[in-house]
Order: structure tokens, then C-alpha cells, then sequence
């Protein structure tokens, strides 16, 4: 899956309702550049384990391995795969086509 389908991928998160992963990491930075000092790395939106939030979906589709439970949490994850995968997609967000910041 490229970094733009991954981006486009939706889900539940239990901070902001439906939305989707790149959806996710634009409410991250909106919270980190209106709360400036304020920002809280551990509960950005509101609760801990956030990260969480944004690996489900990559297991949904096949994007990293990992296993969910009945409850819809993760039981196990491919953790580097997820960080990795996410960290592209931030480039893609963060760059155009040509390399140059937006």
C-alpha cells in the first residue's frame, strides 16, 4: 500500500470519532501548534496510548502484521513495521513530488 492510500485509510479513533489516518496526523500537529508549550506528548488528543489508534488500521489492511481482538484491540503488532510505515506517510504529507516542503 502506498503512503496516500495508508493516508486514506479510515477508522474509529477513540479521541476524535471517524476519521482517517491522515485525517489523525493533521489533528496531532493542529493540537501541537495550538497548545505550543502546553502540548502533551502522552495524551495529545486525550488519552495515552494514542499511537495505538493510528496502527489498528495498518493491521486492518494487511499494511503491517499484527493480530486484533475480539474487543477491536491490538494483541499483537509488528511495531517497527507500523512506526516506519507512519513516518512515510508524514514525509508524504509534509513534502510535494518534488521534495520541497509545501
Amino acid at each position: 500500500m502506498t503512503p496516500n492510500e495508508i493516508l486514506a485509510l479510515p477508522f474509529e479513533s477513540s479521541d476524535i470519532g471517524p476519521t482517517t489516518v491522515g485525517g489523525y496526523l493533521s489533528a496531532l500537529l493542529l493540537a501541537l501548534w495550538d497548545e505550543g508549550d502546553g502540548f502533551s506528548g502522552k495524551r495529545p488528543l486525550g488519552n495515552s496510548g494514542w499511537q495505538f489508534d493510528l496502527y489498528t488500521p495498518l493491521v486492518q489492511a494487511g499494511v503491517v502484521r499484527g493480530t486484533i481482538d475480539d474487543d477491536g484491540y491490538l494483541e499483537d503488532l509488528d511495531e517497527d513495521a507500523a512506526k516506519s510505515k507512519i513516518r512515510e506517510c508524514i514525509h508524504v504529507l509534509a513534502l510535494d513530488g518534488e521534495g520541497e516542503g509545501r
